[in-house]
């Protein structure tokens, strides 16, 4: 990829229009053709090839690849769904140039295993698939032929990456090539799925277009954050790298240890735990190097958050949900020092979202996953504008947790900075990983890292912490692969 900017589908159709006044839109669609030509002579060796032409730009796409794999030798059949005396533009000049056979669309234009080229509809589509373009798709699908999908795969739509029509409703691709940049649909799930190896070619439209469209998403990763990533410095000490505070559970308390090993890795100087009294020794007795206190109640912990050298504050993992667990929140957020909020501390408002949006008047990250997030908001809509919406009403920085997660920038925008995370792997999914993302978060605020880049930055490296370890990854695994993933990400500078 050129840099992490993604585009949404009605940004894209600008950034073509935009370039059209520099560069011919037929060269564009030549140069595109010819990608999709590269990458299948990279990858496969010569075989049969269907290529499937849809109605618009996609299937000319199409059309300038099915010419130029012939011309190199490769046998190639070509079927377009719909009449060839419909297409208009550069599609229909593309028809023109292929001098093969046109056939009809139908499955039975799919026997042999060939290699597919989807070419039906792009990430604009706003339908289900119907007819024989259904039909095509789930012949790829049940056959596992393989596919290299133009754009996007044909069902998938490229700003929310739902399977428009369900499940059995878009192609399975071995590889996608799309063109100038990606869009949201490419990694956001169900359709990350669908798309296999993502390649974004470059067709020759100018980057200066994206100046006019001042686009707003990226793809989560270091350029966006590591020039203001808190490496130490030969003069820092443990004062001068922050005191973060977590509020403790009284009987889950595996989760605040596991926050703490996830905010030590990330280089807090400090960490306390705030624990009830009743459980001051399971906590006093595990890693020697984290501090406990014990805290009676909220007013207890609003005397602890008094000492300005604890900068920082997490409350939610491990604490239930009751109306103590609410007191501690509030204390938090009282004190407009940074603060993380999760699980339990969010679930606890649940019946009064509003009592919590209303009290977050400092920089603030809430980390929900989608059971959480139902619960605070009553939001509709793809998953990158969901989470910007509920920014917008929390005044918070919002990290939506899952294998695509979204965090989205509190600046009451409508098209607020959102990123989406692809880092990461479904071993991820066992009890305890998010407390660890927690307390990386709150390690890297405690440090000075703004919410919105802490939150990018934590979710990127627990993600890439968990490639490392791979299968029968634990939440304990990842604070101990940390220091291998922050030195590779010194070392290579970077890299997404």
């Amino acid at each position: 990829m050129f840099d992490n900017i993604l585009l949404s589908v009605d940004e894209m159709y600008k950034a073509d229009a935009l370039a059209a006044a520099s560069v011919p839109s037929l060269d564009l669609m030549e140069a595109a053709g010819a990608a999709i030509t590269a990458e299948i002579q990279n990858r496969w060796p010569s075989r049969p090839v269907a290529v499937l032409a849809g109605p618009g730009n996609n299937g000319g796409d199409g059309f300038v690849a099915a010419r130029l794999l012939a011309a190199d030798g490769w046998p190639v059949r070509l079927a377009l769904l719909g009449k060839k005396e419909n297409l208009k533009g550069d599609a229909a000049v593309n028809a023109t140039a292929w001098d093969g056979e046109i056939e009809e669309l139908s499955p039975a234009y799919l026997e042999g295993h060939p290699l597919v080229v989807d070419g039906l509809f792009g990430a604009g589509l706003t339908r289900p698939l119907d007819g024989p373009a259904l039909t095509c798709v789930k012949r790829i699908n049940d056959e596992g032929l393989d596919c290299l999908a133009v754009d996007i795969p044909s069902g998938v739509h490229g700003d929310s990456g739902e399977i428009l029509g369900g499940e059995g409703g878009a192609a399975q691709a071995s590889v996608t090539v799309t063109f100038f940049r990606a869009k949201p649909g490419h990694y956001l799930m169900p359709g990350r799925r669908r798309c296999g190896d993502l390649i974004v070619a470059d067709i020759g439209i100018p980057r200066t277009v994206l100046d006019d469209i001042n686009p707003a998403t990226r793809l989560n990763g270091p350029d966006l954050w590591q020039s203001g990533f808190p490496w130490p410095d030969a003069e820092d000490h443990k004062y001068s790298r922050g005191h973060a505070v977590i509020a403790g559970g009284a009987e889950m308390t595996g989760a605040a240890r596991l926050a703490v090993m996830g905010a030590r890795r990330m280089g807090a100087g400090l960490v306390s735990i705030a624990s009830p009294p009743e459980a001051f020794a399971v906590y006093a007795r595990e890693e020697p190097g984290t501090l406990v206190k014990a805290v009676e109640d909220s007013a207890g912990f609003r005397k602890l958050l008094a000492d300005p050298k604890k900068n920082c504050i997490l409350a939610g993992p491990g604490l239930g949900v009751s109306e103590v667990t609410r007191e501690l929140v509030l204390a938090a957020l009282e004190t407009g020092k940074p603060t993380v909020i999760d699980a339990d501390g969010l679930s606890a408002f649940a019946e009064d979202p509003n009592q919590l949006f209303k009290a977050i008047s400092g920089p603030c990250l809430l980390t929900p996953h989608e059971g959480e997030f139902k619960r605070l908001f009553s939001l509709s809509g793809d998953k990158v504008s969901r989470v910007r919406a509920a920014a917008r009403l929390s005044g918070a920085v919002v990290l939506l947790k899952g294998a695509d997660t979204v965090i989205a920038a509190a600046n009451g925008q409508e098209t607020a900075d959102a990123v989406i995370n692809a880092t990461g792997t479904p071993d991820l999914a066992t009890a305890g990983t998010g407390d660890v993302l927690a307390g990386m978060a709150l390690g890297l605020m405690s440090q000075g890292l703004d919410s919105f880049n802490a939150a990018s930055a934590a979710s990127w490296l627990h993600g890439r912490a968990a490639e490392q370890i791979g299968p029968g990854l634990i939440a304990e695994d990842l604070p101990a692969a940390l220091p291998g993933v922050l030195q590779t990400l010194k070392e290579t500078g970077l890299k997404t």
